[in-house]
């Protein structure tokens, strides 16, 4: 595969189909109707190399996980043709459907019927088809320390249901990987799919080709992280008009989610988004926590580190005046996680009104409500949560305008807000 190839666009006649794989050229693969409403419509996603014969995306299951399954395969560990026994695995609470999930211009980046396709699909039931979920829900108790914090303190209180005594705290959560659908990806975008594809074929050093080979192929399964979505209260809550809904869309951070590192607002604002969630479920509503596999603004950790070098050892130290122009100096750009992506899940959960957004991000805002889910209320983080040494990037947001701040809302204004009781 050259890079002239790859910029040559192909003919757009139905009946040639270019491919990169031997046997597959004279079989019809069964096409997937992206937005359909019915299930048997749409068509499964089939990504396992097991269905060669059947493979309908670009990409394999599991994400960047697959390169472990190769290296399990490689060292004898793995048998390449295991296929997944899936008995007893279907979510355990029943999410959706919902109107959005046959939009298809709502959901473009996940499949909304991957938790189910066990279900829904079963009559593909045969050692030929290799159809794997795309999305996992259950249930589990987390334990976040700064939660009996907030208990002694009085800003939260055990109700034995959600909340516990010892802190631990019950939710419904769902696992989440990438499905994307790239005419979709290519429209919320706003850029030619063939160039999308084109390019996503080059920067991923030509490992898809049939990005560029197969144009009959519309969906692609990146090799990245998923999305982990925590809710905190009764799922059925959330696309209820008449109850409150209060939502954290939070960006991964290892070194501050999982280590406490003090350089950024990250772990201090989640525990505050978790927080917010729970008093929203307590008084009848619901909490949405929803993480997203994108460090260091999904320009990777080992780029966040050097920043923070660069940073640190520039002339007069560590400055707000020079916050985001170390990351371009490093990364070429301050922001690579399009969150013009991100409100796909919350369609996904049917969504349509946030009462607390717990985010002073105006890329977050102006995605969500862009998509058309409305906001009532912004959260910002309280000053008294920001650590010493992430001052610079709370001044560095402030005067980028990269997030505006609000007044938060006492629990008797919250209550009066559209007439829903809180």
């Amino acid at each position: 595969m050259t890079e002239d190839f790859a910029k040559t666009k192909p003919a757009k006649s139905k009946h040639i189909i270019l491919t990169s794989h031997q046997g597959q050229s004279n079989h019809q693969v069964m096409p997937i109707q992206w937005g359909a409403a019915d299930p048997q419509q749409r068509g499964p996603v089939i990504g396992s190399i097991r269905s060669l014969k059947y493979r309908n995306v670009i990409g394999t299951h599991a994400g960047s996980y697959g390169v472990y399954r190769a290296l399990a395969v490689a060292s004898g560990v793995l048998d390449p043709t295991h296929k997944a026994d899936l008995t007893n695995t279907s979510p355990v609470v029943s999410l959706g459907p919902h109107l959005s999930w046959s939009d298809p211009n709502k959901i473009v980046s996940l499949d909304p019927f991957g938790a189910m396709a066990g279900q829904v699909f079963s009559r593909y039931a045969s050692e030929e088809y290799d159809i794997l979920p795309t999305i996992a829900i259950t249930k589990a108790h987390i334990n976040i320390p700064e939660l009996k914090d907030e208990i002694a303190a009085g800003r939260l209180h055990v109700d034995g249901e959600l909340l516990k005594p010892d802190g631990s705290l019950v939710v419904t959560k769902a696992a989440i990987d990438p499905v994307w659908y790239l005419p979709g990806i290519a429209k919320r975008l706003n850029v030619d799919e063939w160039e999308l594809r084109r390019v996503l074929f080059q920067q991923t050093g030509n490992m898809f080709p049939e990005l560029v080979t197969r144009p009959d192929l519309h969906v692609f399964l990146p090799p990245i992280g998923g999305t982990t979505v925590y809710i905190i209260g009764d799922p059925a809550a959330i696309p209820d008009p008449n109850r409150a809904v209060a939502v954290r869309v939070h960006d991964e951070c290892n070194g501050s989610d999982v280590f406490g590192s003090d350089i950024c607002t990250c772990r201090p604002y989640l525990v505050h988004g978790i927080e917010v969630c729970i008093q929203t479920a307590q008084a009848g509503g619901v909490g949405v926590i929803v993480y997203c596999r994108k460090e260091g603004r999904a320009l990777g950790e080992v780029t966040k580190f050097l920043v923070y070098n660069a940073r640190k050892r520039q002339e007069g130290g560590d400055r707000a005046d020079a916050y985001f122009m170390r990351t371009e100096c490093v990364a070429g750009v301050q922001d690579m996680r399009f969150q013009e992506l991100m409100p796909d899940v919350l369609h996904w959960l049917g969504m349509t009104r946030i009462d607390r957004l717990v985010s002073m991000s105006n890329m977050k805002y102006n995605a969500i409500t862009h998509s058309g889910i409305e906001v009532v209320q912004r959260i910002p983080i309280p000053p008294e949560l920001v650590p010493a040494d992430a001052q610079v990037e709370i001044e560095a947001k402030k005067a980028s305008g990269y997030y505006s701040e609000t007044e938060v809302l006492t629990e008797e204004d919250l209550a009066t807000v559209k007439g829903r009781d809180y």
